[in-house]
């Protein structure tokens, strides 16, 4: 729901959602046949992206593995992937700190990883579960302007 609020806040544009169901990262596996063809259409999309949102929820106080194994492929492909790719970082999680421990893990493996991280004020949705209405969108105030300032400023960077 984050990322569709994301996607409206940044205006008119493309939008593809990554499709995370990657086969777990095995390096033997890699090294026999090679990057799996699912992994290869994501670290396309990352490539041929003109900016990079990324949302997360936070799972035991940290990154779900599901996008931690996705950064470790795409790390793995040949393509630039996300190197001064423009990238915001955004969360939403059930608990008070909205996802903050769970967003810098994802800010450090993208330090890894080379990508264009912009500065600006965190978005952290705390108690996501009561911030959304039932189409989804986000509807306190205080988010929505923090969204919406994040987004501008990833629009800014591509146009």
């Amino acid at each position: 729901m984050l990322l569709k609020s994301a996607a409206a806040a940044f205006g008119p544009a493309e939008v593809i959602e990554a499709d995370l169901n990657l086969p777990l990262y095995d390096g033997d596996l890699e090294e026999a046949t090679g990057i799996p063809a699912p992994v290869q259409t994501l670290a396309d999309q990352v490539a041929r992206a003109d900016a990079i949102v990324i949302s997360s929820p936070e799972y035991n106080k940290g990154i779900p593995g599901v996008l931690k194994n996705a950064l470790d492929w795409v790390s793995r492909v040949k393509a630039p992937g996300f190197k001064d790719k423009p990238t915001v970082v955004v969360s939403a999680a059930a608990g008070r700190t909205g996802g903050e421990t769970a967003q810098f893990m994802v800010l450090s493996c993208l330090t890894q990883l080379q990508a264009r991280l912009l500065p600006g004020p965190a978005v952290l949705i705390a108690g996501a579960m009561n911030e959304f209405d039932d189409q989804g969108i986000l509807t306190n105030e205080h988010y929505v302007e923090t969204l919406t300032t994040r987004m501008q400023a990833l629009r800014a960077e591509v146009s």
